[in-house]
């Protein structure tokens, strides 16, 4: 990442400071529970650290609307609890092993535990947001987890075998970029916007969800495992194929192809080595592809806030899809 761009992340935070602090120690509060093993699970997962990219985003939406209540900060937890909670549960359906760079939750408390944990948070999530006494926000909570739910089964459904670009982009949709959407809305919400307004700042955040996946499995096939914090090319070892993949797959030899299928059949590189189908991608340019695409959808993020009244945090959320599509982890 540019220097620039770590001057203005250092910026934004600067901006935040003061509620993000506010969101840990609501994370922090409301992840202890009378038993045990939640506790500590929810401890190691909060401690992991992370972007805080969500409650980021309600935040500013918040702010750049003109509303400075509590209610941002316990909603800030409230998308973060989530978050956390289907990171939980990937690690489990993934069997992932690590997760930024240490050892992921289910290695240590087993999936039973976590699955429970993470059902838990997700309980309490909804027992926080309650208290804002919104049906609105409610609503959007359970569409979101929905979605997310569906997203994570549909998944199941496409391991294995190459998927078309528009199953690829509904799948990452829910997973990811759902999320970013009702954070931002949440955000309108708690503002009391026109319904026009909170639409256009969801897709601000539809759009900046979708750069982000696409950067992010762009970074699972190219980026190093010291810096990723798990093991390379995670998703084609898991049978998922990704944007650059489906690039590659559609303007591909016969052998090239065959190749991509037997990765994906096999989830694994013990008969196709991960340099074969670096070299597939290379050949076709289907990474410079995919992030052009995470490109185009920043930019489609962008104008959506452009119009928003001149403030510091307009500011940041015209910056945030340069934060997103720059990042090396």
């Amino acid at each position: 990442m540019s220097t620039q761009a770590v001057g203005t992340a250092k910026e934004v935070f600067e901006l935040l400071r003061d509620d993000l602090r506010a969101v840990e120690r609501e994370l922090a509060r409301d992840s202890d529970s009378s038993v045990q093993a939640i506790t500590e699970i929810a401890g190691y997962l909060r401690e992991g650290g992370g972007k805080r990219i969500r409650p980021t985003l309600l935040l500013l939406a918040a702010r750049a609307l003109g509303y400075r209540g509590r209610g941002s900060v316990r909603l800030g937890a409230v998308v973060e609890m989530v978050h956390t909670a289907t990171l939980v549960h990937d690690d489990i359906i993934d069997a992932a092993d690590t997760r930024r760079g240490r050892p992921s939750a289910n290695t240590t408390w087993g999936n039973s535990r976590c699955v429970l944990a993470g059902d838990w948070l997700y309980m309490q999530a909804f027992r926080i947001a309650l208290d804002e006494r919104n049906f609105k926000v409610l609503d959007l909570l359970i569409g979101l987890t929905q979605q997310m739910v569906e997203g994570e089964l549909l998944q199941t459904e496409t391991l294995g075998r190459l998927v078309s670009e528009g199953e690829y982009y509904d799948l990452i949709y829910r997973k990811t970029a759902c999320l970013f959407r009702v954070s931002m809305r949440l955000g309108a919400v708690l503002a009391e916007v026109a319904e026009a307004l909170e639409e256009q700042l969801g897709e601000y955040g539809r759009n900046l969800g979708v750069a982000f996946q696409i950067v992010d499995d762009v970074l699972d096939l190219t980026a190093n495992e010291e810096t990723l914090g798990k093991p390379v090319a995670s998703d084609l070892r898991e049978g998922k194929a990704t944007l650059p993949v489906i690039h590659a797959y559609q303007h591909g030899t016969p052998a090239e192809r065959a190749a991509i299928d037997q990765v994906l059949a096999d989830q694994s590189f013990e008969r196709v080595s991960h340099p074969e189908i670096l070299a597939i991608l290379e050949r076709h340019q289907s990474v410079e592809y995919a992030l052009a695409a995470a490109y185009h959808y920043a930019d489609l993020a962008r104008a959506l806030v452009a119009d928003l009244p001149e403030s510091d945090e307009r500011r940041a959320l015209l910056w945030m899809p340069d934060f997103v599509v720059a990042r090396d982890k």
